[in-house]
């Protein structure tokens, strides 16, 4: 081997893969994925959308539990301009709660008005980034690609939504169909860690 190589080859690999998931700015991947209905979904699909506000998230963790009325009430806020997509990438082997067939109950049960799309093989959840549930990525479509504009936590109130005095999800997609920069743009993920294949 050319040893000559290894540095340009360490920065080619470092260039190309993203082991970290993605940061503010960076232009995100679209996907096909199966939504609890049995059709696939991607991105491509809302023509007409400005951007996206993609939640991963999951049955059983209780933040997710904790923060499923806000959710539902983020896909009703925005339903054209920033559609919500929710995505399990939780391993159901791992979660049995979190299987496909539970995760239709779910969306039954609460009447999802969303797409509740499953990543049987994590790598949607492992390319963004996701860590936790819930995870949030806002995405702001510019010209043919989405740009991430926001990483991080619905709110600053996990436990209490009557206690919340930051919206951070919903003041990032305010700010951006107002043309206005994010004030904040990252904030820590506040949740049960994703359950990774083992």
């Amino acid at each position: 081997m050319n040893y000559l190589l290894l540095p340009f080859l360490a920065l080619f690999f470092s260039l190309t893969s993203n082991p970290s998931g993605y940061e503010v700015g960076d232009n995100a991947i679209d996907f096909n994925l199966k939504n609890v209905d049995g059709k696939m979904v991607s991105l491509a699909n809302y023509e007409s959308a400005k951007g996206f506000i993609l939640v991963f998230d999951c049955n059983t963790c209780p933040y997710s539990k904790a923060y499923n009325e806000r959710i539902i009430g983020l896909s009703k806020k925005y339903p054209k301009d920033y559609p919500l997509i929710a995505i399990n990438a939780n391993d159901p082997s791992r979660s049995s709660g979190d299987s496909f067939e539970a995760m239709k109950m779910q969306a039954k049960s609460k009447g999802y008005d969303f797409p509740y799309l499953v990543d049987e093989t994590q790598e949607i959840a492992k390319t963004y980034g996701a860590t936790n549930t819930p995870h949030v990525f806002v995405l702001q479509k510019q010209a043919k690609e989405l740009k991430v504009a926001y990483i991080g936590t619905i709110d600053d109130n996990s436990r209490d939504a009557s206690a919340v005095t930051k919206s951070y999800v919903e003041d990032a997609v305010d700010a951006l169909l107002a043309g206005n920069e994010i004030t904040t743009t990252k904030t820590k993920a506040i949740g049960c860690g994703i359950k990774w294949k083992r």
